[in-house]
């Protein structure tokens, strides 16, 4: 594909996404300790001690943001290489159980085609291609329906399922819409309208329909306690719960990261996300430096 003419600067809005992504992998993933020492480092936000070490929620983002800078948008085949080629290097971030095996049989010469749709009887629901997209959606800032698109295609390699593609889109187009919107008023109804607008019918949509309706004076339990906190691991009650955290810290990183690691779950994973869609909104300026300086670099 064709690289527009304004692809460096696409790139850096990526850069912002893929940098608030990866500090909030690796901050969420600091608080996997014991649930009252986590709920107590919380009510006194209290940072975790560095260095903040990333998952394979920022391994597969750094793909698509390698994937991006290459191509100038999503190249499947291309995708699924850097995938495997990474997965190769270090197994040893956290992959799940599907991954391990998808990125496996890739290395040994598989196809991502005819292995994807095999896991787990229809295809992978999971979150994973939800926490990897941020960047796909800062990079298609000005095209909501390209953001969609190419958001479903860097979720195929892995994800089969309605529901893991839908997971992908919506965060991508969450994304998207967050860096069109530096340094203007944030509309949490053009937010969510948005969202749904280009979210095709699926229990992830349905659970953003829930999380419009949860008020931003309820607290992250509360919200969690409707919308899932990641606990399954699955797109549908992971997504929901992120877009309300963006939708009621768009403008604080550090408050978007508390908020969400507040309710637990799949901190690691709620955290990417919600740090992809904020940092495309504040910059990468606008998170703070000594939390990018504890998360363990990107190598970029």
């Amino acid at each position: 594909m064709m690289k527009p003419s304004d692809h460096n600067a696409r790139i850096a809005r990526a850069r912002d996404s893929l940098e608030g992504l990866s500090v909030g992998d690796a901050f969420g993933q600091r608080f996997f300790v014991g649930e009252l020492i986590a709920r107590q480092m919380i009510a006194e936000r209290a940072l975790p001690r560095p260095p903040w070490s990333w998952t394979d929620d920022t391994a597969m983002a750094l793909s698509v943001y390698e994937t991006l800078v290459d191509t100038g948008g999503i190249d499947r085949d291309a995708l699924a290489r850097r995938f495997a080629l990474r997965y190769a290097a270090d197994r040893t971030r956290g992959y799940g159980g599907g991954a391990h095996r998808l990125l496996g049989e890739i290395c040994a010469g598989g196809q991502w085609r005819e292995i994807a749709p095999t896991l787990f009887e229809g295809g992978s629901y999971g979150n994973g291609g939800a926490m990897r997209v941020g960047p796909v959606g800062a990079y298609f800032f000005d095209d909501y329906e390209l953001a969609a698109h190419h958001g479903a295609w860097s979720a195929d390699p892995t994800h089969a399922h309605l529901e893991g593609r839908c997971g992908a889109v919506a965060i991508a187009v969450a994304t998207a819409f967050a860096a069109a919107t530096q340094r203007t008023a944030w509309s949490r109804d053009d937010f969510f309208a948005v969202v749904l607008r280009h979210t095709p019918p699926s229990q992830v949509r349905d659970g953003i329909e829930s999380a419009e309706r949860v008020p931003t004076s309820a607290t992250p339990r509360a919200a969690a306690g409707r919308l899932g906190n990641g606990t399954q691991i699955s797109a549908q009650d992971t997504v929901p719960f992120t877009l309300w955290c963006a939708a009621r810290s768009p403008d604080s990183f550090e408050d978007a990261m508390w908020t969400t690691v507040e309710a637990l779950g799949d901190r690691d994973t709620t955290c990417a996300i919600v740090g992809g869609i904020v940092a495309a909104r504040v910059g990468t300026d606008g998170i703070p430096p000594n939390w990018r300086a504890a998360r363990e670099p990107l190598g970029l």
